[in-house]
C-alpha cells in the first residue's frame, strides 16, 4: 500500500507552520501577521459556514500563527526542539517503532494509546474538546474547538476576539436645526432598530459617526460597527452656504415703502428684525454669526408681496409716479 496523503483539513497532522502560511523562515514578525491576516480573513468561518474544509485551514493558520508569532517558540521550532504542534521532540525509544513522543509502557509494550496521542496533540494546542469531552473520551467525545483553551491566549484571541463581525454603513439625513444644536436624532439600522445618535459638534456633511457593536455580529456574536454617514436634508426655510445660511421673507408694499418691524427664522428660532424705509429689496440683509454653528452669518432676503386681486388706488398711485418720478433699474 501507498503512503497516505496527509489531509490538511486535520488539526492531527500539523504542517510546518512556514508552510501553512506561505512564509520563508526568515520572515520578519509583519511578514508573519500579513499571511495569517489574509488567511484567516480568506478561511474565516463566518465567511465558509458550510465549507468543512475552510475552517480545517482556518484553525490550521491560526495554530501555526499562534507557534510564530511566540519568539520562544519560534525558537525552539527552528532548532528543532519542538514540531509544528508544539511538542517536544524526543531522541526517540527503542523498540516498536513507537514515533513521536512515545513513553515506555504506555498503552502497552512499548507503545502508547490512542487517548495518549490525542492528549499529547490536544497539549500542543493546550485546549480541549467543545462541549467539555476529555480527550481520547470515546462515545461522547466533542468535536475540537480550535478557539477554546489555551489558545485564546495568543493568535486564538486575536482569531475569535479580534475578527468582530462586519461594519455596517448606514445614512443619517438631519436637519440643519438639528445639526446646528448637536441633537440627538433616531436612525434606523438595517435590522430595523432604531437608534438615538448624538451629533458630534458643528458636524459637516459626509461626516461619519462610529457606533461600537452595532454592525452584524460573527457567528460568536461579537459584533462590528455602525458607521452612520451624516446628510443635511434640504430645508424648505434655509439654503446652505457652506457655514453661511440664506432665507427669505416676505413683506407687504407699506412695509418695504415705509419701514417695520418683521420675524425672520434662525437656526435658533425666530428673531425680529429692523426692516429700514425703503429697503431695497435686490440686496440681503445681513444678521452677524446667525449662520451655522455661530460660524457663519444669515442673510435675510425680501421678497415685497403686493395686494391679492389687485387694487385701483394703487394702479393709479403707479402710474402717477410713473409719469412724475421715473427712474431706472435696468440699463435697457
Amino acid at each position: 500500500m501507498g503512503e497516505a496523503t496527509p489531509d490538511p483539513n486535520r488539526l492531527d497532522q500539523m504542517r510546518d507552520p512556514y508552510t501553512v502560511l506561505g512564509v520563508p523562515r526568515s520572515a520578519s514578525e509583519k511578514d508573519i501577521k500579513s499571511a495569517y491576516r489574509k488567511l484567516a480573513k480568506k478561511y474565516h468561518p463566518d465567511q465558509n459556514p458550510d465549507d468543512p474544509s475552510a475552517h480545517g485551514k482556518f484553525a490550521e493558520a491560526t495554530h501555526a500563527y499562534d507557534l510564530l508569532n511566540d519568539a520562544e517558540k519560534r525558537g525552539q521550532f527552528d532548532r528543532g526542539e519542538i514540531d509544528a504542534e508544539g511538542n517536544p521532540r524526543f531522541a526517540g525509544f527503542g523498540g516498536g517503532g513507537a514515533g513521536r513522543g512515545a513513553r515506555p509502557g504506555a498503552g502497552g509494550a512499548g507503545g502508547f494509546s490512542a487517548e495518549d496521542i490525542l492528549k499529547e496533540f490536544m497539549s500542543g494546542f493546550g485546549g480541549q474538546p467543545r462541549g467539555g469531552a476529555r480527550p481520547g473520551g470515546g462515545a461522547g467525545s466533542g468535536q475540537w474547538d480550535p478557539f477554546a483553551g489555551g489558545m485564546g491566549a495568543g493568535a486564538g484571541a486575536q482569531a475569535r476576539g479580534g475578527m468582530k463581525g462586519e461594519d455596517v454603513v448606514v445614512n443619517a439625513t438631519v436637519s440643519l436645526e438639528d445639526a446646528h444644536k448637536a441633537a440627538s436624532v433616531p436612525v434606523r439600522m438595517p435590522t430595523g432598530k432604531v437608534l438615538n445618535v448624538k451629533l458630534p459638534e458643528k458636524v459637516e456633511e459626509g461626516q461619519q459617526i462610529r457606533l461600537k457593536g452595532q454592525g452584524s455580529p460573527n457567528a460568536f456574536g461579537e459584533a462590528g460597527d455602525a458607521l452612520v454617514t451624516v446628510r443635511f436634508e434640504k430645508s424648505k426655510v434655509f439654503r446652505r452656504d457652506g457655514h453661511d445660511v440664506r432665507t427669505d421673507v416676505s413683506v407687504t408694499l407699506y412695509e418695504a415703502v415705509l419701514g417695520a418691524k418683521v420675524r425672520v427664522p434662525t437656526l435658533d428660532g425666530s428673531v425680529e428684525l429692523n426692516l429700514p424705509p425703503g429697503v431695497d429689496t435686490g440686496k440681503a440683509l445681513r444678521l452677524k454669526g446667525k449662520g451655522l454653528y455661530g460660524d457663519g452669518d444669515l442673510y435675510v432676503n425680501i421678497r415685497v408681496v403686493l395686494p391679492p386681486g389687485g387694487d385701483a388706488d394703487l394702479e393709479a398711485l403707479a402710474r402717477f409716479m410713473r409719469d412724475q418720478k421715473p427712474y431706472k433699474v435696468r440699463e435697457s
